[in-house]
């Protein structure tokens, strides 16, 4: 038995495919965790949907930004953006119950002493206390004020963690820390404009897995969201922190790494 976690699928179904007949995937005992951002950009974000629902419970995909974007989009809270490619999951017949699904789905998940997440976690949050505001989130995108929410979900305000915070600055917070973060400051604010590949940072913003005193040191967390972000490595072994997005929709690899052995596989896309 393996347990892979898959990188940023973004509609990219071939290599996905491809990656997983390099893993010699048994379904029959293997487990996948993917680190959300199943759709968009890709040339098919309805197959990709199709295919990691299908795989029912030898999969577990947690939510990546750009899912939580097709469901805004869905539902009403947002207007689609001239380089999504949503429409044809919009347009499906089974586009109810690949919604249903995908926002049944966690923001975060725990798995074989792992915690697989989007982007990244606030330096504040222990894991324990991450896991609880995960599950705090994933209540609200359940509930009766889904729409509501997904129509306050954008926005990179507030930026500093208070446990005081409540209704949607609170569930926000959460959102932008789990789905979109890469940058804080120092202290521990979260920067949501700067994309660059570390190094290229402004002064006074450092990767979030680098904040001094980050809470959820000594657990391994898998992510992805960080295309310009160097893969296929153990960024910082100090702080297990493990990075599997390679940026397949914009011609690098799709990657996996076996929570087992910590070997990491990947094959090339078009």
């Amino acid at each position: 038995m393996a347990t892979y976690a898959i990188g940023d699928l973004q509609g990219c179904l071939d290599p996905l495919k491809r990656l997983l007949d390099a893993l010699a995937f048994e379904p029959a005992s293997d487990r996948l965790l993917f680190v959300g951002d199943l759709i968009n950009r890709g040339p098919d974000s309805l197959g990709a949907l199709r295919f990691v629902h299908a795989l029912g419970p030898r999969a577990t995909t947690v939510l990546g930004n750009h899912d939580l974007h097709l469901l805004a989009v869905a539902f009403g809270g947002a207007k689609a953006k001239g380089k999504d490619t949503l429409d044809e999951i919009l347009a499906a017949e089974d586009a109810d119950e690949l919604l249903c699904w995908l926002r049944s789905s966690p923001i975060i998940h725990r798995e074989a002493g792992h915690v697989v997440v989007h982007a990244g976690l606030a330096p504040q949050w222990t894991v324990d206390e991450s896991i609880a505001l995960g599950e705090e989130l994933s209540a609200v995108l359940r509930g009766p004020q889904f729409v509501e929410f997904l129509r306050a979900m954008y926005g990179d305000r507030p930026n500093q963690w208070d446990s005081n915070l409540r209704g949607f600055d609170r569930a926000r917070f959460i959102t932008n820390a789990m789905t979109r973060l890469r940058f804080c400051t120092l202290s521990g604010e979260l920067d949501m404009q700067c994309k660059t590949p570390p190094g290229e940072q402004p002064d006074g913003l450092i990767p979030w897995f680098k904040v001094p005193g980050r809470k959820s040191e000594g657990t391994p967390i898998v992510f992805g969201h960080w295309a310009s972000l160097q893969a296929n490595e153990v960024l910082d072994p100090k702080h297990d922190v493990i990075h599997v997005d390679s940026g397949c929709v914009w011609g690098g690899a799709m990657t996996a790494y076996c929570l087992e052995n910590g070997e990491f596989t990947a094959v090339d896309c078009p």
